[in-house]
Protein backbone atom coordinates (compact mmCIF):
# COMPACT_ATOMS: atom_id res chain seq x y z
CA UNK A 1 0.00 0.00 0.00
CA UNK A 2 3.10 2.27 -0.74
CA UNK A 3 3.24 4.73 -3.49
CA UNK A 4 6.12 2.86 -6.04
CA UNK A 5 7.64 4.61 -9.32
CA UNK A 6 6.29 3.11 -12.34
CA UNK A 7 9.17 1.37 -14.60
CA UNK A 8 8.84 3.94 -17.08
CA UNK A 9 9.97 6.82 -14.11
CA UNK A 10 12.62 4.21 -12.45
CA UNK A 11 14.49 4.20 -15.95
CA UNK A 12 14.68 7.59 -16.58
CA UNK A 13 16.01 8.62 -13.50
CA UNK A 14 18.52 5.61 -13.92
CA UNK A 15 19.51 7.37 -17.08
CA UNK A 16 19.06 10.92 -15.61
CA UNK A 17 16.32 12.03 -17.27
CA UNK A 18 14.02 14.17 -16.05
CA UNK A 19 10.46 13.49 -14.54
CA UNK A 20 8.08 14.85 -13.96
CA UNK A 21 4.71 14.10 -12.29
CA UNK A 22 1.73 16.74 -12.51
CA UNK A 23 -1.25 16.29 -10.66
CA UNK A 24 -3.13 18.12 -13.28
CA UNK A 25 -1.95 19.96 -17.03
CA UNK A 26 -4.62 22.77 -16.59
CA UNK A 27 -1.86 24.37 -14.14
CA UNK A 28 -0.26 27.32 -16.35
CA UNK A 29 3.16 26.46 -14.89
CA UNK A 30 2.97 22.88 -15.90
CA UNK A 31 1.99 23.92 -19.52
CA UNK A 32 5.19 26.25 -19.46
CA UNK A 33 6.84 23.29 -18.29
CA UNK A 34 6.22 21.34 -20.89
CA UNK A 35 6.09 24.07 -23.32
CA UNK A 36 10.00 24.94 -22.86
CA UNK A 37 10.92 21.31 -23.43
CA UNK A 38 10.46 21.99 -27.30
CA UNK A 39 9.47 18.61 -28.03
CA UNK A 40 8.46 17.88 -31.79
CA UNK A 41 5.82 15.49 -30.09
CA UNK A 42 4.39 14.10 -27.26
CA UNK A 43 3.07 10.02 -26.47
CA UNK A 44 0.23 9.95 -23.98
CA UNK A 45 -0.62 5.82 -22.73
CA UNK A 46 -3.03 5.17 -20.74
CA UNK A 47 -3.09 8.36 -18.86
CA UNK A 48 -6.81 8.43 -17.52
CA UNK A 49 -7.23 12.07 -18.34
CA UNK A 50 -8.49 14.22 -21.22
CA UNK A 51 -5.38 16.71 -22.28
CA UNK A 52 -6.84 20.49 -22.39
CA UNK A 53 -6.51 21.68 -25.82
CA UNK A 54 -3.89 24.55 -25.26
CA UNK A 55 -1.30 21.15 -24.23
CA UNK A 56 -2.71 18.80 -26.93
CA UNK A 57 -1.02 22.57 -29.49
CA UNK A 58 1.98 22.26 -28.12
CA UNK A 59 3.82 19.84 -29.75
CA UNK A 60 4.70 20.64 -33.69
CA UNK A 61 3.42 17.28 -34.54
CA UNK A 62 0.61 16.78 -31.90
CA UNK A 63 -0.22 14.41 -29.19
CA UNK A 64 -0.09 10.62 -29.78
CA UNK A 65 -1.94 7.84 -27.75
CA UNK A 66 -1.38 4.59 -27.88
CA UNK A 67 -5.02 3.22 -27.41
CA UNK A 68 -5.85 -0.73 -26.80
CA UNK A 69 -8.52 -1.58 -29.17
CA UNK A 70 -8.93 -1.48 -32.82
CA UNK A 71 -10.68 2.24 -32.56
CA UNK A 72 -13.63 3.51 -33.09
CA UNK A 73 -14.36 0.08 -31.35
CA UNK A 74 -13.76 0.46 -27.59
CA UNK A 75 -12.92 4.36 -27.22
CA UNK A 76 -13.00 5.20 -23.17
CA UNK A 77 -11.23 3.57 -20.61
CA UNK A 78 -11.43 -0.28 -20.14
CA UNK A 79 -11.08 -1.42 -23.92
CA UNK A 80 -9.65 -5.12 -23.37
CA UNK A 81 -11.47 -6.17 -20.54
CA UNK A 82 -14.55 -4.85 -22.83
CA UNK A 83 -13.50 -6.54 -25.78
CA UNK A 84 -13.17 -10.04 -23.88
CA UNK A 85 -16.30 -9.63 -21.98
CA UNK A 86 -18.12 -9.05 -25.74
CA UNK A 87 -16.77 -11.95 -26.95
CA UNK A 88 -14.64 -10.06 -29.49
CA UNK A 89 -12.24 -12.17 -31.71
CA UNK A 90 -9.82 -9.41 -32.66
CA UNK A 91 -8.40 -6.07 -30.75
CA UNK A 92 -5.53 -4.32 -31.56
CA UNK A 93 -3.54 -0.91 -31.21
CA UNK A 94 -4.47 2.32 -32.60
CA UNK A 95 -2.10 4.67 -33.01
CA UNK A 96 -3.89 7.92 -32.97
CA UNK A 97 -3.85 11.66 -33.01
CA UNK A 98 -5.31 13.47 -30.36
CA UNK A 99 -7.74 15.83 -30.49
CA UNK A 100 -10.24 17.36 -27.35
CA UNK A 101 -12.58 14.45 -27.37
CA UNK A 102 -12.09 11.18 -26.05
CA UNK A 103 -10.71 8.50 -28.42
CA UNK A 104 -12.08 10.31 -30.73
CA UNK A 105 -9.38 12.07 -33.32
CA UNK A 106 -7.65 10.34 -36.27
CA UNK A 107 -5.90 7.38 -36.59
CA UNK A 108 -2.37 7.19 -37.96
CA UNK A 109 -1.76 3.34 -37.52
CA UNK A 110 -3.72 0.51 -36.88
CA UNK A 111 -2.21 -2.97 -35.63
CA UNK A 112 -4.35 -5.79 -34.99
CA UNK A 113 -3.95 -8.73 -32.46
CA UNK A 114 -6.16 -11.77 -32.44
CA UNK A 115 -7.93 -12.39 -29.10
CA UNK A 116 -7.60 -16.36 -27.90
CA UNK A 117 -10.20 -18.33 -26.79
CA UNK A 118 -8.86 -18.31 -23.19
CA UNK A 119 -7.38 -14.82 -23.02
CA UNK A 120 -7.81 -13.23 -20.32
CA UNK A 121 -7.50 -9.34 -18.96
CA UNK A 122 -3.87 -10.14 -18.04
CA UNK A 123 -2.82 -11.88 -20.49
CA UNK A 124 -4.13 -9.40 -23.14
CA UNK A 125 -2.83 -6.60 -20.91
CA UNK A 126 0.57 -8.03 -21.67
CA UNK A 127 0.54 -8.20 -25.04
CA UNK A 128 -0.91 -5.12 -25.98
CA UNK A 129 1.63 -3.60 -23.68
CA UNK A 130 4.43 -6.05 -26.20
CA UNK A 131 2.19 -4.72 -29.72
CA UNK A 132 1.93 -0.71 -28.33
CA UNK A 133 5.43 -0.46 -27.55
CA UNK A 134 6.20 -1.48 -31.43
CA UNK A 135 3.73 0.46 -32.93
CA UNK A 136 4.81 4.19 -31.45
CA UNK A 137 7.98 3.19 -32.00
CA UNK A 138 6.75 2.38 -35.96
CA UNK A 139 4.95 5.63 -35.84
CA UNK A 140 7.34 8.42 -34.76
CA UNK A 141 9.64 6.56 -37.14
CA UNK A 142 7.50 7.81 -40.09
CA UNK A 143 5.38 10.06 -39.10
CA UNK A 144 5.47 12.25 -41.97
CA UNK A 145 4.27 9.31 -43.67
CA UNK A 146 1.05 8.43 -41.90
CA UNK A 147 -2.21 10.24 -42.61
CA UNK A 148 -4.67 10.89 -40.25
CA UNK A 149 -7.51 9.23 -40.83
CA UNK A 150 -10.70 9.91 -39.35
CA UNK A 151 -12.43 7.92 -37.70
CA UNK A 152 -15.87 6.63 -38.97
CA UNK A 153 -19.39 6.97 -37.46
CA UNK A 154 -20.35 3.27 -37.60
CA UNK A 155 -18.95 1.01 -35.44
CA UNK A 156 -18.44 3.09 -32.61
CA UNK A 157 -18.34 1.57 -28.94
CA UNK A 158 -17.44 3.04 -25.83
CA UNK A 159 -15.51 0.77 -22.88
CA UNK A 160 -16.42 2.60 -19.54
CA UNK A 161 -14.45 1.68 -16.34
CA UNK A 162 -14.60 -1.63 -14.25
CA UNK A 163 -15.98 -1.16 -11.29
CA UNK A 164 -15.59 -3.13 -8.22
CA UNK A 165 -19.68 -3.96 -8.21
CA UNK A 166 -19.22 -5.88 -11.04
CA UNK A 167 -17.41 -8.35 -9.51
CA UNK A 168 -20.63 -9.77 -8.09
CA UNK A 169 -21.78 -13.02 -10.46
CA UNK A 170 -25.29 -12.66 -11.92
CA UNK A 171 -26.15 -16.57 -12.02
CA UNK A 172 -29.19 -15.49 -14.15
CA UNK A 173 -26.97 -14.25 -17.14
CA UNK A 174 -25.74 -17.16 -19.42
CA UNK A 175 -23.06 -19.19 -19.12
CA UNK A 176 -21.33 -18.06 -22.31
CA UNK A 177 -21.58 -14.39 -20.88
CA UNK A 178 -20.39 -15.27 -17.42
CA UNK A 179 -17.49 -17.20 -18.92
CA UNK A 180 -16.16 -13.89 -20.50
CA UNK A 181 -16.97 -12.20 -17.67
CA UNK A 182 -14.93 -13.99 -15.60
CA UNK A 183 -11.54 -13.91 -18.26
CA UNK A 184 -12.42 -10.03 -18.92
CA UNK A 185 -12.47 -9.39 -15.03
CA UNK A 186 -9.24 -11.07 -14.04
CA UNK A 187 -7.18 -9.56 -12.24
CA UNK A 188 -9.59 -6.81 -11.20
CA UNK A 189 -12.26 -6.82 -9.93
CA UNK A 190 -12.00 -11.06 -10.14
CA UNK A 191 -15.67 -12.70 -10.30
CA UNK A 192 -17.58 -13.27 -6.92
CA UNK A 193 -20.61 -15.87 -5.48
CA UNK A 194 -21.40 -17.06 -2.05
CA UNK A 195 -21.14 -20.21 -0.83
CA UNK A 196 -22.69 -20.41 2.77
CA UNK A 197 -22.10 -16.95 3.22
CA UNK A 198 -18.50 -17.51 2.37
CA UNK A 199 -17.63 -14.83 -0.48
CA UNK A 200 -15.29 -17.16 -3.33
CA UNK A 201 -13.45 -15.62 -5.91
CA UNK A 202 -14.35 -18.16 -9.75
CA UNK A 203 -10.97 -17.03 -11.64
CA UNK A 204 -11.52 -19.61 -13.99
CA UNK A 205 -14.43 -21.44 -15.89
CA UNK A 206 -15.59 -23.59 -19.16
CA UNK A 207 -18.49 -23.52 -20.71
CA UNK A 208 -20.44 -26.86 -20.64
CA UNK A 209 -23.53 -26.59 -22.25
CA UNK A 210 -24.60 -23.37 -23.61
CA UNK A 211 -28.38 -24.09 -24.37
CA UNK A 212 -29.76 -26.04 -20.95
CA UNK A 213 -32.29 -23.76 -19.24
CA UNK A 214 -33.33 -23.62 -15.48
CA UNK A 215 -36.40 -25.69 -15.67
CA UNK A 216 -36.16 -28.02 -11.77
CA UNK A 217 -32.60 -26.00 -10.78
CA UNK A 218 -32.78 -22.38 -10.32
CA UNK A 219 -29.66 -20.73 -11.47
CA UNK A 220 -26.88 -20.65 -9.20
CA UNK A 221 -27.63 -24.05 -8.77
CA UNK A 222 -24.96 -26.80 -8.38
CA UNK A 223 -25.92 -29.41 -11.27
CA UNK A 224 -23.34 -31.78 -10.63
CA UNK A 225 -19.88 -32.48 -8.30
CA UNK A 226 -17.46 -34.82 -8.42
CA UNK A 227 -13.82 -35.26 -7.28
CA UNK A 228 -12.94 -32.34 -10.16
CA UNK A 229 -16.45 -31.38 -10.93
CA UNK A 230 -18.52 -28.06 -10.11
CA UNK A 231 -21.06 -27.68 -12.84
CA UNK A 232 -23.51 -24.56 -11.80
CA UNK A 233 -26.64 -23.69 -13.96
CA UNK A 234 -26.74 -20.53 -15.66
CA UNK A 235 -29.93 -18.37 -16.36
CA UNK A 236 -28.89 -20.15 -20.69
CA UNK A 237 -26.06 -23.37 -20.30
CA UNK A 238 -24.45 -24.70 -17.79
CA UNK A 239 -20.65 -23.44 -16.16
CA UNK A 240 -17.90 -25.90 -15.24
CA UNK A 241 -15.54 -23.78 -12.61
CA UNK A 242 -12.14 -24.72 -13.13
CA UNK A 243 -10.20 -21.98 -10.71
CA UNK A 244 -11.25 -21.28 -7.01
CA UNK A 245 -10.34 -19.06 -4.29
CA UNK A 246 -11.35 -18.80 -0.74
CA UNK A 247 -10.38 -15.40 1.26
CA UNK A 248 -7.41 -14.73 2.37
CA UNK A 249 -6.38 -18.14 0.37
CA UNK A 250 -4.37 -18.75 -3.17
CA UNK A 251 -6.06 -19.64 -6.37
CA UNK A 252 -6.41 -23.35 -6.24
CA UNK A 253 -7.57 -25.48 -8.96
CA UNK A 254 -11.16 -27.24 -8.72
CA UNK A 255 -9.87 -30.84 -7.36
CA UNK A 256 -7.20 -28.87 -4.82
CA UNK A 257 -10.26 -26.75 -3.81
CA UNK A 258 -12.98 -30.17 -3.65
CA UNK A 259 -10.56 -31.26 -0.51
CA UNK A 260 -10.09 -28.79 2.08
CA UNK A 261 -14.17 -27.93 0.95
CA UNK A 262 -17.72 -29.90 0.38
CA UNK A 263 -19.56 -28.35 -2.31
CA UNK A 264 -22.65 -30.60 -2.87
CA UNK A 265 -25.02 -31.26 -5.73
CA UNK A 266 -28.48 -28.89 -5.03
CA UNK A 267 -25.92 -26.22 -3.38
CA UNK A 268 -26.80 -22.94 -4.28
CA UNK A 269 -24.54 -20.52 -5.14
CA UNK A 270 -25.55 -16.77 -4.89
Amino acid sequence: MRLQPSPTAEIASSLSLRVEKPVTLKDPVVQAMIRDTKADAMVVAAYGLLLPQVVLDIPRLGCLNIHGSLLPRWRGAAPVQRAIEAGDVETGISIMQMDAGLDTGPVLLRTPLEIMADETSTTLFAKLTELGASSIVTALAQLDRLPPRPQPAEGVTYARKIEKSEAQIDWTQSALDLERRIRAFDPFPGAEARLTGQVLKIWRAELVDSIAMPEANPPGTVVKTGADIVNVQCGRGILALKTIQKPGGNRLAVADFLRSTTIQTGTSLT
